[in-house]
C-alpha cells in the first residue's frame, strides 16, 4: 500500500508518499517540479521507485510545490519567473553559454525554503543528510543543485533531470567547497528549451571538482527517459541501503 498525503512542510505545500507500514523511513527523497508544471507533476515516480523490490520502499518522498502560481486553472507554477523570450534569442544567437551567468534574483530565498525543508524532514524523520536526496527537474533540478552546493553538510545525493549550469559564479566555488557528492544526471541531445551544452558544461563542472557523477544522453527532447528513472532508483536504493549514517 502507498499512502499519499498533502502537507506543509517548513514554508512548502508538499505531497508527500510513503508505505504507511514504514514508521521510520531509511532515506527521503525530495523532488522539484519545472517551471510551468503543476505541484503534483513528478509524483508518479515515486510509485514507480517504491515498486522496485528493493530498499526503495522504505523511503519517504515528498514533492514540493512552488511558490509563484502561473495559471491557476491547470496549477501552472515557477520557482522563478523565466524571461523565456532572452532564452529564445540566445539559442537563436548560438550565445546559449550566456545562459551560465544567469543569477535568478529569487533563488536565495528558493534556496533557503527548500533548505528549511530539508532540516524539518531530517528532524521529522531522524535522518542524517547522508540520507537525503534532492533533485528535479528542469528549473526544479536547478534550485536542487544550488541547495546541495550549498548545503553545510554532503547530502546523500542529487539528481539533476535536463537541468543547466546557471550562476556559474557562485556555483563553482561552492561545488570546490562541498564535499563530494553523488550526482544521477540526464538531458536529451535535442533539447529545445535547456541546449545539452548547459547539462555537459553542468556535468563537466562537478566532475572537475570531484562530484561522482553518472551521466546519460538520450536521443529525446526536454524530458524524463526511463533510463534516466531508472537510474535515480539505482541512487535512491544505494543511499536507502546504505549501512553509513
Amino acid at each position: 500500500m502507498i499512502q499519499q498525503t498533502r502537507q506543509k512542510i517548513a514554508d512548502l505545500d508538499c505531497v508527500v508518499v510513503k508505505d504507511p507500514k514504514c514508521a521510520s523511513p531509511k532515506a527521503a527523497v525530495i523532488l522539484c517540479h519545472g517551471f510551468g508544471a503543476p505541484a503534483n507533476d513528478l509524483v508518479s515516480l515515486a510509485r514507480e521507485f517504491m515498486e522496485t523490490d528493493g530498499p526503495q520502499q522504505e523511503v519517504v518522498y515528498i514533492f514540493p510545490a512552488a511558490p509563484i502560481e502561473l495559471d491557476p486553472l491547470f496549477d501552472a507554477r515557477a520557482w522563478w519567473m523565466i524571461d523565456i523570450e532572452k532564452i529564445q534569442q540566445l539559442m537563436m544567437d548560438g550565445e546559449t553559454r550566456e545562459m551560465q551567468r544567469e543569477s535568478p534574483e529569487l533563488l536565495p530565498e528558493r534556496r533557503e525554503s527548500l533548505t528549511r525543508l530539508i532540516d524539518q524532514c531530517r528532524l521529522d524523520y531522524s535522518l542524517p543528510a547522508s540520507r537525503i536526496i534532492v533533485g528535479g527537474f528542469s528549473q526544479g533540478s536547478m534550485l536542487a543543485t544550488d541547495v546541495a552546493l550549498h548545503y553545510p553538510e554532503p547530502l546523500g545525493g542529487l539528481i539533476v533531470w535536463s537541468g543547466a549550469l546557471i550562476n556559474a559564479k557562485i556555483w563553482t566555488p561552492e561545488a570546490k567547497r562541498q564535499s563530494p557528492i553523488d550526482v544521477v544526471q540526464s538531458h536529451g541531445r535535442s533539447d529545445p528549451i535547456l541546449p545539452i551544452t548547459g547539462a555537459e558544461d553542468l556535468r563537466d563542472m562537478m566532475t572537475r571538482e570531484k562530484h561522482r557523477v553518472r551521466y546519460v544522453e538520450f536521443g529525446g527532447q526536454h524530458a524524463i527517459p526511463l533510463e534516466a528513472v531508472e537510474l535515480a532508483s539505482q541512487l535512491i536504493g544505494e543511499v536507502a541501503g546504505s549501512g553509513t549514517s
